[in-house]
């Protein structure tokens, strides 16, 4: 076994959803298990999901490796999928690029089963009994962070599986929020097809258990552009997107009265209210101290932030949690298509599945517009600053606009809270891009200035 860790470990820094860049892994197997082949084809082959802990990270994370196991002649597979050679004549490959591996994982979470190891079960819940429709063909989807997504196309439905690299207990709300939303009849989601469910030994204990979220299935969409792509694509025509965003604003809303009617609901209170003003001052902090443009704007961002502490609340309620126009998708004869309700892969679960102001959402789709904009001054810098500042309004006025109507939301009673949202947000942005795009810090720093000197248009 050490063998497959140092393996392991000598690969893993190369992946995009590797989280302790430019630092070596330091790992400990927690367990692992098998899934049976779903072909006679794929005999040959072992495949077999290890869960290890890379203990030189705090918190420790748990990955979820899967790893289909051949005998190295045998093996064509591209070298950017190798993982490696443990032992002589053995040849590791990631599982999501072999077809091993893609067969039997959609077999797991279309038809159901469950694949075992010591103290470890992986278990498919299926949502659409029989749904599978000829034997599909898979393809990896380029690009990801955080997860590894199969696409499976056959003469049914098409079907995205979303791997989960980064394990915690809980269930993932990229699962339960669109299921919950796909099974009362909302077109905002894509349909639920199934997700994995696993145990696995708890790492905080020596004989104890926990469970959580290994895989989601759900509709396909091919063929379609997300929200970001077609707005930037607007705004670089020049084309006003006010009444597309006016519909994006309220298939938002109708998000959000769906999950408040599925969900419980209850009062912000006080302690909610102190929880949310003090991580705005700790995030100000932070960004002073690395990016001191903003220490002179402190008394009046700290003056927006006081408004809001004193201002009305609305409840707290299950949202998406991770909000932006790269979220959602265009499709033609269905309008706007919400995605990813997974929240912000690295907070923990309980954050991520705790009720939260649905204002968040709103405000985060408001620093979206905002970066449309700004991106477009960056790409052309001879284009008019206030034709790309007269684009974004029009598309946040619109926005809002719907969202008031759809959600019957007294959104000027709000703006308060609002505006102390959508500045936290720049704030955060501005950390964000000093730290990995410091040429786009100009977005969040312009997006301050504006927002201390008058809050958030509210419809």
């Amino acid at each position: 076994m050490d063998s497959t860790l140092a393996c392991l470990a000598a690969w893993m820094p190369r992946q995009r959803w590797y989280a302790a860049k430019g630092r070596p892994p330091s790992l400990r197997l927690v367990s692992w298990w098998d899934l049976p082949p779903a072909s006679a084809a794929d005999a040959g082959a072992r495949i077999r999901t290890y869960l290890v802990a890379d203990e030189g990270a705090l918190p420790v994370v748990l990955y979820q490796l899967p790893v289909v196991s051949r005998a190295t002649e045998t093996v064509d597979a591209h070298p950017d999928h190798v993982i490696g050679s443990p032992e002589p004549g053995t040849t590791f490959i990631d599982g999501p690029h072999d077809p091993a591996y893609a067969r039997a994982l959609y077999d797991l979470v279309t038809v159901g089963g469950s694949g075992e190891g010591p103290r470890t079960v992986a278990t498919g819940h299926p949502r659409r009994p029989g749904h599978t429709a000829g034997t599909p063909t898979a393809s990896v989807m380029s690009g990801e962070q955080s997860n590894t997504s199969l696409i499976y196309r056959s003469s049914g439905m098409p079907v995205i599986c979303k791997v989960y690299r980064q394990l915690q207990a809980g269930l993932n709300p990229d699962i339960e929020l669109p299921t919950a939303l796909a099974e009362a009849g909302s077109v905002h989601v894509p349909r639920a097809v199934g997700w994995v469910e696993g145990t696995w030994p708890d790492l905080a204990t020596a004989r104890g258990s926990v469970s959580g979220s290994l895989a989601s299935a759900q509709e396909f969409l091919p063929d379609v552009e997300d929200a970001w792509r077609v707005a930037l694509h607007a705004a670089a025509r020049g084309d006003d997107f006010r009444d597309s965003a006016r519909a994006l604003g309220a298939a938002t809303a109708e998000v959000h009265v769906s999950l408040a009617e599925l969900f419980p609901t209850r009062p912000t209170s006080a302690d909610d209210r102190r929880a949310t003003v003090g991580t705005w001052q700790r995030r100000l902090t932070i960004a002073i101290a690395e990016v001191p443009e903003i220490a002179e704007r402190r008394e009046a961002i700290e003056s927006v932030y006081a408004r809001a502490a004193t201002a009305p609340w609305p409840e707290q309620q299950r949202i998406h949690g991770d909000y932006h126009l790269g979220q959602v998708l265009h499709v033609p004869g269905r309008g706007w298509v919400l995605l990813d309700f997974e929240g912000e892969p690295l907070r923990p679960m309980a954050e991520r599945t705790s009720a939260d102001l649905a204002l968040r959402d709103v405000a985060g789709m408001l620093r979206s517009f905002d970066y449309v904009a700004g991106s477009i001054r960056l790409d052309d810098p001879q284009r008019s600053p206030e034709a790309a500042r007269d684009w974004a309004r029009s598309a946040r006025e619109g926005f809002l606009e719907g969202y008031a109507l759809a959600s019957g939301a007294d959104l000027r009673s709000e703006e308060s809270v609002l505006a102390a949202l959508e500045l936290d947000k720049a704030v955060y942005e501005a950390i964000y891009e000093a730290r990995n795009r410091p040429t786009w810090v100009t977005i969040p720093l312009r997006a301050i200035a504006r927002l201390v000197e008058r809050p958030a248009p509210v419809a």
